[in-house]
């Protein structure tokens, strides 16, 4: 797991990458990458892959195959966390950024694993796991609860 600015520099991740590998489901098998990246960023690539012309706080890009690294390992795909948006939201939820960064990226990590909570048939399923690996990880809240669609 790595965590970048989004230009592929590493960042200090405050845990972010041990927290994210700790808490993954065991069939979570593959490198992630993490891209803490500006509104502005984000909001292009809402507006390239999903036609929202918005921000967003996190989107996720599974990669199906891949080549395999070093240790044999095929790309599990990159998640992508605007930073501005999170920051935001840490306030509005009155938890630090750091923790909105794991629920963000619990939540990307989730869609890599083909989760969508905007198949209402996924929604539970998707709500049942992410619920279970926030009590694992000790976070209270989700992102799932929070959104509408």
């Amino acid at each position: 797991m790595t965590v970048t600015d989004g230009r592929g520099r590493p960042v200090r991740d405050g845990g972010l990458a041990a927290w994210l590998s700790s808490i993954a489901p065991a069939r979570a098998v593959g490198e992630v990458a993490v891209a803490l990246v500006s509104d502005a960023r984000i909001r292009a690539l809402n507006r390239q892959y999903r036609r929202q012309d918005k921000a967003t706080d996190v989107l996720s890009f599974p990669t199906a195959s891949g080549p395999r690294t070093a240790v044999g390992e095929a790309p599990l795909g990159d998640i992508v966390i605007a930073s501005g948006v999170a920051a935001r939201q840490a306030k509005a939820a009155g938890h630090s950024v750091q923790k909105e960064l794991r629920v963000l990226s619990l939540h990307g990590l989730l869609h890599l694993l083909g989760y969508d909570h905007h198949n209402p048939r996924d929604r539970s399923r998707m709500a049942r796991l992410e619920a279970r690996l926030r009590r694992v990880g000790g976070l209270t809240a989700g992102l799932i609860e929070r959104s509408t669609t």
